[in-house]
């Protein structure tokens, strides 16, 4: 069966498509690294009509009021990748058009403010909710942190932006049957026609864990899932 890991970059999305199969595990067949400004046209190009799981390193799910528990029970298990995972505010705090008004809002809603970097989401945070509302396919959130560290074991020590980051998690996906283009191997910026190593890597454990999702195999935070307005789960998955 065919999977997509999808991540977000400056100038759009990285996804990465493989072929898996069902328990027993054969190892899985990359098939394609791409990039594109929109998720919907990331994803055609990634054939989603035949992938069975689409997962996405965004958060999928939002609350009337109060904070996710899945982003709380992810930086639990975390160490010191916690600081990767954002704490997300209620849906109507992404209404707003300006980051003082936006953390004004959270403040009054929840006691507390959010962060600048979880504002910078934004965009595709909403556009990634909003494809998750017309899609007709299984869409679920996964942060690759969580996917790195199944991997190795514990939390990884060294932050993807550093030399030592990226070639450990390279080395990671290549034991999982993942070996990723040379075309990634460097740290390229988004839009120069290969996609942002970091990107590519992260898109490449989001779709391993979207193999795991495929097989019943993935582990989901929180234990007891919120759900949001439309009764959906809000919860991570690796």
């Amino acid at each position: 069966m065919r999977v997509i890991g999808v991540d977000a970059c400056r100038r759009g999305w990285v996804a990465v498509s493989l072929e898996v199969s069902r328990p027993p595990h054969r190892t899985p067949r990359l098939v394609a690294v791409r990039m594109d400004g929109s998720l919907a046209t990331v994803l055609d190009q990634a054939d989603r009509d035949t992938a069975r799981i689409v997962g996405i390193d965004m958060p999928l799910g939002l609350l009337e009021s109060g904070w996710r528990e899945a982003d709380r029970a992810a930086r639990g298990l975390l160490g010191p990748r916690r600081s990767s995972v954002f704490a997300i505010p209620p849906r109507s705090v992404w209404a707003e058009m300006s980051y003082p008004a936006a953390n004004r809002l959270c403040r009054e809603l929840t006691g507390q403010g959010f962060s600048v970097q979880a504002w910078g989401l934004r965009a595709k945070l909403l556009e990634a909710n909003q494809y998750l509302e017309a899609c007709e396919h299984p869409m679920y959130e996964v942060h690759p942190e969580l996917a790195f560290g199944a991997m190795a074991g514990a939390p990884l020590d060294y932050s993807k932006h550093t030399a030592a980051g990226r070639e450990l998690r390279r080395e990671l996906l290549a034991r999982a049957g993942i070996v990723l283009p040379a075309s990634s191997s460097g740290n390229v910026p988004c839009g120069t026609g290969s996609p942002p190593v970091t990107d590519t890597l992260d898109a490449a454990a989001v779709a391993w864990s979207a193999g795991r999702i495929a097989a019943g195999q993935a582990i989901i935070l929180p234990d007891r899932p919120q759900r949001d307005s439309r009764g959906r789960q809000i919860t991570i998955r690796y």
